[in-house]
């Protein structure tokens, strides 16, 4: 039995190869590539038995290489999907590896490969495709890893009052600090629950669990209390609608 293995992280490449050698020692690796289109060319100038592809390698996808090979090649997607999408693998009838890689899951697979078990190829592909096609979205942001002077210290999302932009870095704003984090606030919105981090001003984002009450002037302008901070927080016009009486 012959095979290649596609990845462009070299080092996750030789550390596959290295394990599924030490499971099968008669399985020969005739090739480890890291690159889609090299992929393509060696599944189709090597024709291997199997195939362990990459599903995100520069050139070209596992999925589009894996159309270059035989009908007789078994392929291997190796994913970083979640564990949502992992059972929709398994659905499939398709055979993948994780990131990280598991020993448990590594000798599962090897095991179903000796045994000669086959997977639908086009099924395969065609789910996959899908996964891939629809957004995976990811979990919000949790903890905040701040620099101050030496020290890199933690700062639970849950805890901030506000932040504050400032310039290309953003200010956060506790019930008793205020930090630099070095990401700009545009950045940090894409990380934050959108539930409970309200934009109320183009520089500034506020936790509902901190408001209080929201006053309004006699000239239509909008001001936040907060409930462990001194300061008001400015509302600008864009975003007066949030606080308006339903």
């Amino acid at each position: 039995m012959r095979a290649i293995i596609a990845d462009d992280e070299r080092h996750l490449a030789e550390d596959l190869r290295r394990r599924i050698t030490q499971l099968w020692p008669e399985l020969k690796i005739i090739a480890v590539i890291h690159d889609g289109i090299a992929a393509a060319q060696a599944l189709t100038e090597l024709k291997p038995d199997i195939a362990f592809l990459d599903i995100r390698m520069p050139g070209q996808s596992g999925l589009d290489a894996a159309r270059s090979a035989s009908v007789s090649t078994r392929v291997v997607f190796v994913t970083a999907f979640d564990d949502h999408a992992v059972q929709a693998f398994d659905q499939a009838a398709a055979d993948y590896l994780l990131k990280p890689v598991s020993d448990e899951r590594l000798e599962r697979c090897v095991e179903r490969l000796q045994q000669g078990s086959l997977f639908e190829h086009d099924v395969m592909l065609s789910r996959l495709q899908k996964l891939l096609a629809t957004p995976v979205k990811p979990e919000p942001l949790r903890w905040l890893r701040i620099q101050v002077g030496q020290t890199v210290r933690m700062v639970a999302v849950e805890e901030v009052c506000y932040f504050q932009s400032a310039d290309k870095y953003t200010t956060v704003l506790t019930k008793d600090a205020e930090l630099l984090l070095r990401t700009p606030l545009k950045d940090l919105i894409e990380q934050l629950d959108k539930e409970q981090f309200w934009q109320v001003h183009r520089g500034t984002v506020v936790n509902v669990k901190q408001i209080v009450s929201a006053h309004h002037d006699l000239l239509g302008k909008v001001s936040l209390s907060l409930k462990d901070r001194v300061e008001k927080v400015a509302v600008s016009r864009s975003y007066a609608h949030l606080f308006r009486q339903m």
